[in-house]
């Protein structure tokens, strides 16, 4: 049984459409954008793209012991991937902005996974995907709460998955 270890609730503005969780102990170096999926992962870091219209994320990070449950919530989008982290110390990422320390807390470095979902604010549509494909973007009801006055809000969930770090 997964439980919720930590939260951390930030509010970001990306950059060239894209903002990124860091592990704070890699080199970073800014993905090529990839018009064929939302979700960039390289190691020790994910980036999510993100539609021109997006000035401000609301972004809720979660820490879990375990796979966490996955809801019945509708949203936007959803992806997950799997990512080293070599000292777990994460930070926040845009191109303009540079990194920003967070304090959430997992329980090691080592080999994670992340589930990443995002809903666009219906208030500021219309939103046109980055990636090549997608049509119309579905906004659906029921994370008015979680917006604040963004065009987005992003919810990612990580946890544990092995051992070691695959490099």
């Amino acid at each position: 049984m997964s439980r919720l270890m930590d939260v951390y609730e930030t509010k970001i503005s990306p950059d060239h459409q894209l903002f990124g969780l860091v592990d704070a102990g890699v080199d970073r170096d800014f993905p090529d954008p990839d018009d064929t999926k939302w979700l960039l992962s390289m190691p020790g870091m994910v980036y999510l793209q993100v539609p021109s219209q997006v000035f401000y994320t609301a972004l809720r990070l979660e820490s879990w012991s375990a796979t966490p449950p996955d809801g019945s919530i509708e949203w936007s989008g959803q992806e997950e991937v799997e990512v080293g982290l070599p000292t777990g110390e994460l930070a926040v990422e845009t191109i303009d902005g540079g990194l920003a320390n967070i304090p959430l807390v997992l329980p090691s470095p080592g080999q994670y996974r992340m589930r990443w979902k995002w809903v666009f604010n219906r208030e500021h549509a219309p939103f046109f995907s980055p990636v090549r494909g997608v049509g119309d973007i579905r906004i659906p009801s029921g994370h008015e709460g979680d917006l604040n006055e963004s065009q987005q809000f992003c919810l990612v969930q990580i946890w544990r998955v092995g051992r070691g770090i695959r490099r």
